[in-house]
């Protein structure tokens, strides 16, 4: 008899596939949007940088002038002892907390709020950001990192700039062990292993070194023991490039 497939155990969400929210530092969200925010505005000092094990970017510690302490994410250029805004009657400068309707077209956003109040959701990985597309009524046109425009209540709050950090990815990690160490932090699964090496009672394609003529993609709605591949793929393989394809037909 075989074993559960890797998706089918981490589906369950047994504790080795969790991540340990025990080994964070910091809960980011935005502080309440009450009524401070939505008439005025609120200074906060940066008063540390924080290296949370739970993200990729800097969290930066923030004081506001009524006292509360309260946790953003870092932007490109963030020093200590700067100062932020937060509210309706921000200045539209980089870093400061404001609602979409106060900031102009065109502008890089990230840290964003899918619904008026959740305290942001969208955009938070190193060096990424979206931009204001264009705005009707009372909602907002972003445009996503990924290229897809979505439409937003022009309530909900963003931070101006772009996430610090960018570039992270192209370092190399130059030896196993840092992948190792890497992975671990968010108690992510490494190695994985590919199909083909694993035997045939662990994997649908394993028990060979080849597909040996069997496909690859697999239906949406296949059973999850079978589920692996190319999950309804509209095309596998290289694609051919255009000028390839013209210059053959030239010939």
């Amino acid at each position: 008899m075989g074993k559960r497939l890797r998706q089918q155990r981490r589906g369950s969400g047994s504790p080795a596939y969790r991540s340990p929210s025990t080994r964070y530092k910091v809960d980011l969200q935005y502080r309440a949007y009450d009524d401070l925010e939505k008439a005025g505005m609120l200074r906060a000092k940066i008063t540390d940088f924080i290296d949370d094990p739970g993200r990729d970017a800097i969290v930066m510690e923030v004081l506001y002038d009524n006292g509360e302490k309260g946790h953003l994410l870092a932007h490109e250029g963030a020093i200590i002892g700067e100062y932020i805004e937060a509210g309706a009657q921000a200045k539209v400068g980089m870093g400061n907390l404001l609602p979409l309707y106060r900031i102009p077209d065109g502008a890089y956003i990230f840290n964003l709020e899918r619904n008026p109040g959740d305290r942001g959701k969208l955009i938070k990985a190193p060096g990424s950001y979206a931009t204001i597309v264009s705005r009707e009524k009372n909602k907002v046109f972003v445009k996503l990192p990924s290229r897809r425009t979505i439409t937003l209540s022009a309530d909900c709050r963003a931070q101006l700039g772009i996430v610090s950090g960018g570039g992270r990815s192209e370092s190399p990690l130059l030896k196993a062990g840092n992948a190792f160490h890497k992975y671990k932090t968010r108690n992510r699964l490494w190695p994985k292993n590919r199909g083909v090496k694993m035997s045939v009672y662990c994997h649908p394609f394993g028990g060979k070194q080849h597909h040996e003529g069997k496909p690859t993609t697999v239906s949406r709605g296949a059973s999850p023991g079978r589920k692996v591949g190319h999950i309804a793929a509209r095309s596998t393989g290289r694609k051919k490039s255009t000028r390839a394809d013209s210059e053959g037909r030239s010939r």
